[in-house]
């Protein structure tokens, strides 16, 4: 078979460019220290690593996710601490103008810090965060949530509770509702309260009152009617007797798994109602004492009902620092949740780059050692290329 002289010539350059091609690809991978340059190079390997760059993307952003719901949250339990700080010196206050050396001037003076104290109180449930968003609105972060009229303190906010994606599958809630945290607190002991009648005339007091027997508690309404100030009965919401006694003065009243502590002296006909827990919120139990406060005491009678409506509150507000104490538990609670997340976020972070490394990186010792031998075999195949083109029967003809 004849070869040309151009034929080969054509194949020394074919081989010089395909080293040079081989070449141009090491130089990259080098350049980029990436090992897979285009899907060709690697099918399998490149949908893999596609991937894990993908599953990285989420986690990196759960991770941020968790970062914001925790600056937020941390906001949520200042914001939560700072109304137990005030709901204290409310307490405070209340016991102190209970007392009976205070006048009218004095118990003026102290609703008047008390009002203060509840305009306090209203600026910390509309806390916002670093984004403007109120921190007790729900879902609507946009709107203020708690709104002062005439008529007292009105929730504008929505029932919903934010929440954010942690890892695939979990979500962490980053507040909670104004209404479940200032509003909806439970009245009494949690579960009854007891009234005193509007009418009372005597000087009557009640003190501590508890369950001591839940299966014995029915939730039914109740009047305690004192028939005689050392008498007294039980009625159910039928009007039949279901308990009766006699009273000497701080008395303990059992009936119906339950006991009232009464204390002071009462007049025939006076009554006071023992009903299940309803709900007050926390501004409205505020101004109630603040009121109480201003209204002037002029005869034992009054004092009484100074006393059993300061009692009464002193029962709401523990019920309301009892709620704000739960929502901070609960908050701290998702604060560690997400903080033990965050670790095992990291920890699958590492993981997933470690193994998108090993398909994708590239061995730098190896590259360089393929680089050094391309480069000998492109030098090859240039000098085979010169000596090609040296190649000519003209050369051995005589002149």
């Amino acid at each position: 078979m004849r070869i040309s002289t151009s034929w080969m010539q054509q194949q020394a350059v074919n081989a010089m460019l395909d080293r040079q091609s081989d070449l141009a690809v090491t130089q990259q991978q080098i350049a980029t220290g990436r090992r897979i340059l285009a899907p060709s190079d690697d099918p399998a390997g490149s949908a893999r690593a596609l991937d894990l760059t993908h599953f990285d993307a989420a986690n990196t952003q759960y991770t941020r996710n968790i970062d914001a719901a925790g600056s937020r949250l941390a906001l949520e339990e200042q914001a939560l601490s700072s109304a137990g700080d005030v709901l204290q010196r409310v307490r405070e206050l209340t016991v102190q103008g209970a007392n009976a050396t205070q006048t009218n001037e004095t118990r003026h003076d102290i609703a008047l810090e008390l009002r203060q104290r509840l305009d306090q109180l209203v600026q910390i449930a509309n806390s916002r965060d670093a984004n403007g968003e109120y921190l007790f609105a729900g879902n609507a972060t946009r709107t203020q949530p708690f709104v002062r009229s005439p008529a007292g303190v009105a929730y504008a906010g929505d029932q919903g509770q934010r929440s954010v994606a942690t890892a695939p599958g979990e979500t962490t809630a980053t507040g909670d509702p104004g209404s479940d945290v200032f509003q909806r607190i439970p009245t009494g002991n949690g579960t009854f309260a007891v009234t005193a009648a509007a009418g009372n005339t005597g000087t009557a007091v009640v003190g501590a009152n508890q369950v001591t027997d839940n299966a014995a508690w029915d939730g039914g309404t109740y009047d305690i009617r004192f028939t005689a100030p050392d008498a007294w009965q039980v009625v159910d919401g039928g009007g039949a007797v279901i308990a009766s006694g006699s009273y000497g003065g701080n008395d303990t009243i059992a009936f119906k798994g339950v006991q009232v502590s009464i204390g002071g002296t009462p007049a025939a006909g006076d009554s006071f109602r023992v009903a299940p827990s309803a709900t007050r919120d926390v501004f409205a139990t505020i101004q109630d004492i603040a009121d109480a406060l201003d209204a002037p005491v002029a005869n034992a009678t009054d004092r009484a009902a100074l006393n059993e409506r300061l009692n009464r509150a002193l029962e709401n507000l523990d019920q309301a620092s009892g709620r704000l104490v739960e929502t901070r538990a609960r908050v701290g609670a998702r604060m560690n949740a997400l903080e033990q997340q965050k670790n095992v976020n990291a920890g699958i972070g590492v993981q997933v780059k470690a193994t998108l490394s090993g398909i994708q990186d590239l061995d730098y010792a190896s590259a360089v050692s393929k680089l050094n031998l391309q480069l000998l075999g492109l030098q090859a195949s240039q000098q085979a290329f010169v000596k090609v083109q040296g190649l000519s029967l003209f050369n051995y003809l005589s002149s």
